[in-house]
């Protein structure tokens, strides 16, 4: 018990720099983890805003995600350019752009096109209440492209956290579309549907960029911002074509509130959204761990629906709910199957030497 108080002790004192407290090491946690939360929270909100509200009523969504991309590329280069007079700013690098090194990032950029055109079209067809099990295969998707691309195997302990996951996904399924035949306020079952083939497809997108990410890293240094610069200039040269293809110019330009600096501010603040999530999200995993931040991740989704369902107003039955706790528990367990097993992978890697050694 004592061991284990100190050992805890320890951890936390490693978490806090040289120069603060414990105490103020757990403050500074706390404030990025709540920033993590405020941050991604407001950003599915906006976005559900911007692409089914019914004050916007632009159908034009890859339009949308475009703008998205166009802005994140200007936000780095602001940042890129006061990046070395600000200290907390100075991990972002210089906007410099090599034309060989787009093409060479190319077959990413059109995962990351793939992954934020779905996620985005998930979220115009179902909303925000079941956003987080409209897209909740990711993990499914993982589990199957790593073995099929990467050959790693799965453990039976991994597999039983998957069925959980793959059972809410289609009771929840199930439950949005009883839901939605009773009150057909709340949307259509088509829309539903819609929803469901697009939040899997993000699904499939966010576990190949996850793979893709991991491979093209070393082309720009293990640099994540620098990766994060090419793919959203990259997308939005991508997207321009599908805009024109889906006639979303004429959608645009015949759009009644093209001039209204209401829209464009929301249009701005969601694109630089897409920037700071990705820098809170860096700094929570850095505070804390990456298992933390998966299990604050899964906490915050839980949240997110709960305050959209109130928000709205809907009524959910207990088996809606249940199919909810399935996912979301489904996807912690499996995140802590993982942690143990790369723990006692990295241990057996450790003992090794000392074994060849004692052979020796």
């Amino acid at each position: 018990m004592a061991q284990g108080k100190e050992r805890g002790q320890a951890n936390a004192t490693d978490m806090a720099t040289p120069s603060e407290t414990l105490s103020q090491s757990y403050v500074r946690i706390a404030f990025v983890v709540a920033a993590y939360w405020t941050v991604s929270i407001s950003m599915v909100f906006l976005n559900s805003y911007l692409l089914s509200s019914e004050d916007v009523k632009l159908e034009a969504p890859l339009f949308i995600t475009f703008s998205q991309c166009v802005t994140g590329v200007c936000c780095l280069y602001l940042l890129s350019k006061i990046g070395s007079r600000l200290s907390f700013l100075d991990e972002f690098p210089a906007f410099e752009i090599s034309t060989s090194l787009m093409m060479q990032l190319l077959p990413l950029s059109a995962v990351f096109v793939g992954m934020i055109a779905f996620n985005n079209l998930c979220l115009k067809y179902v909303g925000v209440a079941f956003y987080n099990v409209g897209r909740s295969l990711t993990t499914i998707f993982n589990v199957m492209l790593t073995y099929f691309i990467l050959g790693n195997p799965t453990s039976r302990s991994a597999v039983l956290c998957c069925s959980a996951i793959i059972g809410g996904f289609l009771l929840g399924v199930k439950q949005e579309d009883k839901s939605l035949s009773k009150s057909p306020a709340q949307g259509s079952n088509s829309d539903l549907f819609m929803g469901v083939f697009f939040g899997i497809s993000a699904s499939c997108c966010v576990a190949l960029n996850a793979i893709f990410t991991k491979k093209f890293l070393p082309l720009v240094d293990g640099n994540l911002w620098r990766l994060q610069m090419y793919n959203n200039l990259n997308a939005s040269l991508l997207f321009l074509p599908l805009v024109f293809f889906f006639g979303e110019v004429t959608v645009v330009m015949n759009y009644p509130h093209l001039s209204s600096a209401g829209f464009w501010a929301m249009m701005l603040l969601s694109g630089v959204m897409g920037v700071a999530i990705a820098y809170v999200t860096g700094l929570q995993i850095r505070v804390t761990s990456p298992l933390t931040h998966n299990v604050s991740g899964t906490a915050k989704a839980c949240a997110q629906t709960v305050i959209a369902v109130v928000f709205h107003s809907q009524y959910k039955t207990v088996l809606w709910w249940f199919s909810n706790v399935l996912v979301l528990g489904g996807s912690a367990a499996y995140t802590f199957v993982k942690q143990k097993e790369m723990q006692v992978a990295r241990a057996q890697a450790e003992a090794m030497p000392t074994s060849l050694e004692s052979k020796g």
